[in-house]
């Protein structure tokens, strides 16, 4: 059994020239799954491989993650980025309690710091430790 604590991560995928290999061995009429046996891959691998070199001409692997804009802060983009800008020294807890009372959204404080980072926000502790000023880079 697995521990609960343990983080799962998204492996990498696998190289260009592995994928080469497997799909030269299958064009050498072997298997797909005497090719994933042959190089150690799992035989869905080697099945998704050669179904998508069918498919599309390529052996290229897909783009991993989330597509960008696909978050539920994206459609309140405008509306955070407006109070920020409004109130430079708001906390992520302020900001989290604001968007929840106007848009009946929740979101956690980090989601929130994460969210206006990657559009440009730092954050720097006051001067008397309390709050966040927020500000854009230039």
């Amino acid at each position: 059994m697995i521990p609960s604590c343990w983080r799962w991560i998204m492996s990498k995928s696998y190289s260009i020239d592995l994928r080469e290999r497997v799909a030269g061995f299958i064009d050498k009429g072997q298997s797909r799954r005497a090719a994933a046996r042959h190089f150690g891959v799992s035989e869905s691998f080697a099945i998704k491989l050669d179904q998508r070199r069918v498919r599309s001409g390529s052996i290229a692997p897909q783009k991993q993650g989330r597509p960008r804009g696909s978050g539920k802060l994206e459609v309140f983009e405008a509306f955070l980025i407006g109070v920020v800008e409004a109130k430079p020294d708001i906390t992520m807890p302020e900001l989290a309690a604001l968007l929840t009372e106007a848009h009946s959204v929740t979101a956690a404080p980090a989601v929130l710091s994460r969210f206006l980072c990657r559009r440009g926000f730092t954050y720097k502790k006051m001067p008397d430790g309390v709050g966040m000023r927020t500000r854009q880079r230039a």
